[in-house]
């Protein structure tokens, strides 16, 4: 029996399938203008991967993430922090404490020992912090998203960034530049402008260890350890990519309601 778990958010549309509580296909593409455009041709490149030819292949799909609703061929919709606190525990049962940075929001979220929702802080009312925010500011310092993360783990010395608005912190990194001020010194402040944005909503809620970083922004590796430096403690490395976490609850849900609807 194979199942699925979408997560279309705002840059990426994300896709795990699972069998017999495996993960057996995952996909990451770029979202489209259309939700459900991105969600057909993500789960039509994750299916091609396994041999499956159609969506009536799949026996349940959850949908989660901000473009799930009206996708038509998707069965049923779940929060997005419902999905990521799930996907995580997955991945590791001992994760108490989910910090997501997604393309458009960020979240801190706190699990118990079965993996549900016991808190959480979001900031979904502007750029700052999230995924948006970094390709904005490695536009300004002319650079990709990787070579950005690069920069900052060679910086030595980082700047103090003042300004969390995307907006007023490129005026800020374009002053900066015009002083001198090395890229890699540019890009290591703005890493910790986003740790201290972040740590804001993380003791709100607690950051009880084992603490892990899902999102997009997880990959850059700048982040976690700036992260792991002001927290005091490891941040955990999954075994999955950490883009694919809502995804993965979303098919771990969709695992489950098979289930009961085939009794």
């Amino acid at each position: 029996m194979f199942v699925a778990g979408i997560d279309l958010g705002s840059a990426t549309g994300k896709v795990v399938i699972m069998e017999n509580d495996r993960v057996a296909s995952t996909v990451v593409i770029r979202s489209t203008a259309s939700p459900e455009k991105t969600a057909a041709l993500a789960i039509e490149e994750a299916a091609s991967k396994i041999g499956l030819k159609a969506v009536s292949d799949l026996e349940y799909i959850v949908g989660t993430g901000y473009g799930r609703s009206g996708v038509s061929f998707i069965t049923e919709n779940i929060s997005e922090i419902t999905c990521h606190a799930k996907g995580a525990h997955w991945l590791n049962p001992g994760i108490r404490t989910v910090i997501d940075v997604g393309g458009q929001d960020c979240k801190v979220i706190s699990v118990n020992a079965d993996g549900k929702v016991i808190e959480f802080a979001m900031n979904d009312k502007c750029a700052a912090g999230t995924g948006k925010f970094f390709e904005a500011m490695a536009r300004t310092l002319d650079c990709s998203l990787d070579e950005f993360a690069a920069l900052a783990l060679r910086s030595g010395n980082p700047c103090s960034i003042t300004k969390q608005c995307s907006v007023f912190a490129e005026s800020e990194v374009i002053t900066l530049i015009n002083n001198g001020e090395r890229q890699e010194d540019i890009a290591g402040g703005l890493i910790d402008s986003i740790v201290r944005r972040l740590l804001s909503m993380i003791y709100r809620v607690g950051a009880v260890p084992q603490v892990v970083l899902t999102g997009g922004c997880a990959r850059n590796m700048a982040l976690v350890k700036s992260l792991e430096v002001s927290l005091g403690i490891p941040v955990i490395r999954t075994k999955e990519d950490p883009q694919i976490t809502g995804a993965l609850g979303a098919a771990l849900f969709a695992q489950a309601k098979a289930l009961i609807q085939n009794k």
